[in-house]
Formats: C-alpha cells, structure tokens, sequence
C-alpha cells in the first residue's frame, strides 16, 4: 500500500511538512530531534502527559509522536481564545512544563537555538496559541518542541504573553468580532499570576524584547537562506514590536 495514501497533511497553527497517519504525528527531523524525543520522555515521566509522546523515527527518517486530539487554532484567531479561562491554563500549563523539565541535562544535548543565561529550566521557545491543542474551547496539549533549549523561565514567559495578552502587532488581523475589551496589560499581569512567579511587569516585557530581536535574527537568517519570503515581513514585525515594547518597559519602571 502507498503510505502517502495513508497521510493526513496538518496545516492548522504554525506547522508545514508536518502529516498525520492514524494516532500518529510524522515531521521533518534535525540534529536536535533525539534531544527533543528524550525531553519529551522526561517530561511525560514526571506527569505532564498535556505533551506529545515520543515514538522514535520512521523508515523515511521523520520523527514520531503521539498525535493529541484536539484543535489549534490558525490565525485569525477565533473569539474563544482571548478567554481568561485559556488565559489562566496556559500560564499554569508552561509553569508545569518548566518545572518538570527540572534535572534534564544530558551532556550530549544538541539543541535547534542556542541556550540562553540562566539557563534555568528548558524553555519551549514557542510557547504560543499555535503551538497548543484545544478541546471545546479549553486548553489540552503543548505541542512543536523542536525549537525548544535551555534559558530562564522569563523569556518563555514573555513570549507567551507576546501572543496571547496579546502584544505582538498582527494578534487581530483579520478577526471579525469585537476585541476592545481587552486590556493586554492586565491580561499580561494575569497569565503572570497564573505562571505563579513573582515577575514584576518590566521584566517580562523587557524579557519580551530580548526575545523579539533575537527572534527577528534568526527569522532573518531563514529568510537570507531561502526560506520564504513572508518571512521578511516577520523580521519587520518582530522589530517594530521589539521598539514599541520597549517603551511600555520604561513606563513600567517609572515609581
């Protein structure tokens, strides 16, 4: 039988070359990937089964995980995705996923991005809606751990809060419904309380926009090697983002 008859391509979130057979997700594998599989295992032994479950490579070579039903939300976002109630699960969901990545520090670890001083857990580094599975409108699953390396919990932290309170430039782009009860700052201050870390404001946004130039830079790099060329408009997004950031931090100082 032709396998590719038996593949499902999942185009929702942030994915590309990613495909479905059966209870199985397949997708392009690096340098990284036994890194990644062995993360995943780790963090599944110490109770976060919200995670995929890490089932080696097939005969082409692509790596295998568990497929977690649900649904990831593409953008433009749908409505239901700005509730406090998501709001407040995933910012308990990534406290739980840096937590139990506690102790994984094999030595021979190769990771897709650089770590980031401190290193004090393994950060997903795209910890954002696109990267997340829902079940009726509730989140279930934290998905995509191929960028994912060492770095403080802070910085994974503001970039979930980049998409999700939500501070990035393009959150509402397209949306057809109403969003100007949302109040990014206070729902910034809430996913924080959730997270449980005592964080003032100006750190996660300055957290923020160290993210964001290093995120334009490597996009950047992609970009220079060929890679798409919307691309190009992400670098300009992240750097725009980074420079109006970068203001709110010097008002969160202020006394």
């Amino acid at each position: 039988m032709d396998n590719a008859v038996d593949e499902q391509e999942l185009t929702g979130g942030n994915t590309t070359g990613v495909v479905r057979i059966g209870n199985t997700v397949h997708r392009e594998a690096g340098p990284w990937t036994p890194t990644v599989q062995r993360l995943l295992a780790h963090v599944r032994a110490r109770g976060l089964t919200e995670v995929p479950e890490p089932l080696g490579l097939d005969g082409q070579g692509r790596e295998i995980v568990s497929y977690l039903q649900g649904d990831v939300p593409g953008w433009p976002a749908p409505a239901w995705l700005w509730s406090p109630e998501v709001l407040g699960e995933a910012g308990r969901l990534l406290r739980r996923f840096h937590d139990a990545t506690a102790g994984f520090t094999p030595s021979d670890a190769r990771w897709r991005l650089p770590a980031t001083e401190p290193a004090e857990v393994i950060c997903h580094n795209d910890a954002a809606p696109y990267n997340m599975v829902f079940r009726a409108g509730r989140l279930a699953g934290l998905i995509d751990l191929d960028t994912a390396s060492p770095g403080p919990r802070v910085r994974d932290l503001a970039y979930l809060a980049y998409r999700i309170a939500p501070l990035s430039g393009d959150a509402f782009a397209g949306v057809g419904y109403d969003v100007g009860h949302l109040d990014p700052m206070a729902r910034l201050d809430a996913l924080t309380s959730a997270y449980g870390y005592a964080f003032s404001r100006a750190e996660v946004l300055g957290a923020m926009v160290g993210k964001l130039h290093d995120l334009a830079g490597w996009t950047e790099v992609r970009a220079d090697d060929g890679g798409p060329a919307e691309l190009r408009e992400h670098v300009a997004l992240y750097r725009a983002d980074a420079q109006r950031i970068a203001a709110l931090v010097e008002a969160a100082e202020q006394p």
